[in-house]
């Protein structure tokens, strides 16, 4: 039977789902990177035919640790969904000759280095600078074009962004953005391979985005991803999933497959991601693009990753495509042959729609919720009317214990402020974002009343 060492750590879309669909086709020896989630850990037992937890020390040269571990176990095939771990695992494969993101994964994981590979390719992006002190953010600050958005060059899931909208705004959001990195380190949320990347940042101007010139429904956000792979070199888009308006600053607050969008327009959409993700050079992995939509039918690649898109995009793409893109990863990586996708599905080929949103103490206008509130998934089950058909969901993986106090919402932590995440199943994606609308709004109302005494 062929063996697969899947590298565990956080991030991505749930553990137990792409345990199971690794396991449905080999054995699997988990790497566990990070604290298996409660939640998963008596399955991992069942599902794995090994579980190891390496020590600090054993940690601090990842990529001799995975290749070793590797050929412990005669694996045929090693896989990550982690942002945090890919280019360790691209760097582990290459020295075990085996099938992976291939030697220039970090240009899909450190943004400065994407930015600057994709203007050398004369690709649409808004205009950056990188920056490593207070002072290189002054000087980007003079030459770029207010508002501006400070980012970190290896985060993932909006955190430590902070916008800049006047020079006197420079040190504070140099001093948060910087404090945010150390903190989300601590939590587990940060590059485990490449040594003080919580340090490296880069500016970008803030172009500006509309979703009324691309969408028919209000309630879209602007911009939207291209999910896909890169098999043996070449890119093949899966479909392209769709987003609610960000929390400020960039905060992801809904992700939704399949995004509600005319063939042209998603046509263009891809032709645009096919050229970014070409630019990088990737061999065999997956990969989710964002990319920011504006006014005339303007656009502009805002990044790409060597993995899936994380939280639920996976699993719904699953149910809505009925394609198991980490099954089939998994199949393409042990040398199996597979049937991708030809094009892009669109919207038509969709069997219903799936959306996931992230519980953030924010309301629909991305104002701050007036009092605590005690996250209780059952409250919210049976006080949120949903439409006729839609099913509602929590992912108890990716949140908060029932009876735990809702996180205040720190704009700068972005989704390491979220108290949970959950999945609606619904006819179409105009039924996920209305009823997201309606949960967002509901949840400051029917939550129960807490303090900063409640557990947590």
């Amino acid at each position: 039977m062929s063996k697969v060492l899947f590298v565990y750590a956080k991030g991505g879309p749930p553990l137990g789902y792409a345990l199971s669909r690794v396991a449905a086709r080999s054995a699997v020896h988990l790497l566990a990177l990070s604290a298996l989630p409660p939640t998963v850990a008596a399955s991992a037992d069942r599902l794995c035919a090994s579980v190891l937890s390496p020590s600090e020390p054993e940690r601090q040269d990842l990529v001799s640790l995975i290749v070793s571990r590797a050929q412990a176990v005669g694996a045929d095939a090693v896989v990550t969904f982690s942002e945090y771990a890919v280019v360790a695992v691209a760097e582990a494969c290459e020295k075990l000759g085996l099938a992976g993101a291939g030697s220039s994964c970090a240009l899909a994981r450190d943004k400065r280095m994407m930015r600057r590979t994709w203007q050398d390719q004369g690709i649409s992006q808004p205009r950056f600078r990188p920056v490593a002190t207070e002072q290189d953010l002054h000087d980007a600050a003079a030459a770029l074009r207010f508002p501006l958005l400070l980012k970190a060059a290896w985060s993932a899931g909006s955190t430590a962004h902070r916008t800049i909208r006047r020079a006197d705004e420079v040190p504070a959001a140099w001093e948060r953005a910087r404090e945010v990195m150390a903190e989300s380190a601590q939590l587990g949320y940060a590059e485990l391979h490449v040594a003080d990347a919580g340090a490296d940042f880069l500016v970008e101007e803030i172009v500006q985005g509309t979703a009324s010139e691309w969408f028919d429904q209000e309630g879209w956000g602007d911009y939207v991803s291209v999910e896909g792979v890169v098999v043996d070199g070449d890119f093949r888009p899966v479909c392209l999933s769709g987003r609610m308006p960000t929390v400020e600053p960039f905060t992801e607050r809904a992700g939704i497959t399949p995004a509600a969008l005319p063939h042209d327009a998603q046509r263009r959409i891809v032709a645009l991601a096919r050229d970014a993700v070409d630019a990088l050079g990737l061999r065999n992995c997956g990969t989710h693009t964002e990319i920011k939509l504006g006014a005339d039918g303007r656009m502009w690649v805002i990044e790409t990753a060597a993995r899936f898109g994380g939280a639920m995009t996976v699993p719904q793409i699953e149910e809505v495509f009925g394609l198991d893109l980490i099954g089939m990863l998994t199949d393409h990586l042990l040398g199996r042959p597979v049937s991708w996708p030809e094009a892009a599905r669109t919207p038509q080929e969709a069997d219903g729609a799936a959306g996931s949103l992230v519980v953030l103490a924010v309301d629909g206008e991305g104002e701050a919720w007036t009092d605590r509130r005690i996250w209780d998934f059952p409250t919210v089950r049976e006080a949120v009317p949903v439409s006729a058909g839609s099913r509602l969901s929590v992912v108890a993986e990716n949140s908060l214990p029932d009876g735990t106090l809702v996180p205040v919402y720190d704009p700068a932590a972005g989704a390491n402020t979220m108290a949970a995440l959950c999945l609606l199943s619904a006819a179409d994606p105009e039924t996920v974002i209305r009823d997201f609308r309606t949960l967002v709004d509901a949840l400051p109302k029917v939550l129960p009343h807490g303090t900063t005494e409640a557990q947590s």
